[in-house]
């Protein structure tokens, strides 16, 4: 069961992008350069209902890696970290307030849109953190490399984000953003990897094989 819910990781990545391609495709003239992921779910969009219900589905796979990473955590305190994180980042998915399309007259659902946007990224980025913690030092700088374009991609769809409510041109923001989030869900791909790995490591067959080779070292220290 462990192994399973490590590997809902991959999985909730894989759907959200799936979630962008096939939606994109559906809204008819929507450009993925030039908008937001978040227009594909907006209110009054035609993809909206098929967002709401895939984006449900996301929803429940994060909540359940989440739940892998916790009960994986094996007395690391930062792996620990990161599923607590990881489940509340699942969690505020069940109650994302939707924006209005560009051009609508804002109210406060949108102004929610855009809080609990920062909510979640900074959930990301401090599971990125103690994620970077909880390993080796590949691991880790490939963490600090996902956090620092985090940083750099996020200025930039931040520095656009108000020309979205004005409904001004944002030509760029749709690839900033879209950077962003596939960095994210690649690490998301890589943890859940490196987990399901070390579970694979820990397991009495593995260990049985291994043995008659060489001694495996069995701890989440041994991946660097």
């Amino acid at each position: 069961m462990r192994k399973v819910l490590l590997f809902c990781g991959i999985l909730s990545s894989m759907l959200y992008v799936a979630m962008m391609l096939v939606a994109a495709m559906l809204y008819e003239g929507y450009s993925s350069m030039s908008q937001t992921v978040s227009e594909l779910s907006a209110i009054g969009a035609p993809t909206r209902p098929l967002w709401v219900s895939l984006g449900l589905i996301y929803t429940l796979l994060t909540f359940a890696f989440g739940l892998g990473i916790w009960t994986s955590a094996s007395g690391s305190r930062p792996l620990r970290v990161v599923g607590g994180l990881m489940i509340a980042y699942g969690v505020t998915g069940l109650f994302w307030p939707p924006m209005h399309m560009r051009g609508a007259e804002v109210t406060l659902t949108d102004t929610l849109h855009i809080v609990f946007t920062m909510v979640t990224v900074l959930l990301m980025m401090l599971a990125i953190g103690f994620g970077a913690a909880a390993f080796g030092k590949r691991f880790r700088l490939y963490s600090i490399a996902t956090l620092m374009i985090l940083v750099a991609f996020g200025a930039l769809t931040g520095l656009d984000a108000p020309r979205v409510a004005a409904n001004l041109p944002t030509p760029w923001i749709g690839v900033w953003e879209r950077i962003n989030i596939g960095v994210y869900l690649l690490w998301v791909v890589v943890l859940s990897a490196t987990l399901l790995r070390t579970q694979l490591e820990l397991s009495p067959d593995y260990a049985l094989t291994r043995a008659t080779n060489r001694p495996a070292t069995l701890s989440l220290k041994s991946l660097r």
